[in-house]
């Protein structure tokens, strides 16, 4: 079996190439959930949910989030009533978000929620919140401190980031079924998701640094020099004082990581990694990069 570290767009391309190469059985996928909210009444999961609508042949691919197709009046509706209802969320996208909210509601954990709306999908792979409690991304600008969503979504990424900061109402801790499938894992794959937003919430979760000693694992650098293939990774690595590349990256997973593969025009050079094509354009390209990745796989196991 293989489990990934998943966030943003990164870690989803690959396993889109892993979904169309290798049974979905076989597949765990460990989220992200830094940038969860509560929003307009309701529980928006941005990552968890684009994980399994990826798993159920939902999930829109030109935009990677939300479900392929979806009507927005109801955000349309909203939006007249306001500033607060900033993030543009799909009618259909939105029945899952109540859905949430409800069961937690209910008292029901977030990984319970998850399987309940992944099984209502028809997902067949395990799709698990890195943890069950409250855990923010937040940004220090110089306005003030803000949280990802809205850095991200209203500002589109163009405020410079002094420091990048965790919000939480007590230490993270990854849940038993977290561990269970790192354990159960033949090989961990942490994929070429945005380290400080996307990987490093999940590896600040107790027990998953020790799980990862243990393991075979594998890393997917997102950058190609100096720049990240996608989103704001290269500013938030330096506002955490790394260097923005795939040598800062390796050296930041270096005290677990087996195999660390970087793209083949990458101008950054890193002893000892592995080059492949990884700008997945698409699932052609995903699933090269997803044979590429499973044949090392095999050569640690």
């Amino acid at each position: 079996m293989f489990a990934f570290l998943s966030g943003g767009t990164g870690t989803p391309k690959l396993l889109r190439g892993f979904l169309a190469e290798y049974p979905a059985e076989d597949l765990a996928v460990v989220v992200k959930t830094a940038e969860d909210l509560w929003y307009g009444g309701n529980y928006l999961s941005p990552d968890i949910d684009t994980v399994i609508y990826l798993c159920a042949g939902l999930l829109d691919t030109d935009t990677w989030w939300g479900v392929r197709g979806d009507t927005f009046e109801t955000h349309e509706a909203l939006a007249r009533f306001g500033d607060d209802y900033f993030i543009t969320v799909g009618d259909r996208d939105r029945a899952t978000h109540i859905a949430r909210a409800d069961m937690m509601r209910a008292g029901l954990t977030l990984t319970v929620a998850t399987r309940g709306i992944a099984e209502a999908f028809g997902v067949k792979s395990s799709v698990l919140p890195m943890c069950d409690t409250p855990v923010s991304t937040m940004v220090r600008t110089s306005g003030g401190i803000m949280h990802f969503q809205e850095y991200w979504v209203i500002h589109r990424g163009s405020v410079p980031v002094l420091e990048v900061l965790r919000s939480v109402q007590e230490p993270p801790k990854a849940s038993t079924e977290v561990i269970a499938a790192l354990q159960g894992a033949e090989v961990v794959i942490l994929g070429p998701s945005n380290p400080v937003t996307s990987i490093l919430p999940i590896l600040e979760c107790e027990g998953v640094v020790d799980v990862l000693k243990t393991k075979p694992v594998i890393a997917i650098s997102p950058f190609i020099g100096d720049r990240p293939v996608s989103g704001p990774a290269a500013d938030l690595m330096r506002a955490r004082q790394l260097e923005p590349s795939s040598a800062g990256v390796q050296g930041l997973y270096r005290e677990f990581v087996d195999v660390f593969v970087q793209d083949i025009r990458d101008t950054t050079e890193v002893h000892g990694a592995l080059r492949f094509d990884t700008l997945m354009v698409d699932e052609k390209k995903s699933r090269e990069l997803a044979r590429e990745v499973a044949g090392i796989a095999g050569t640690l196991t």
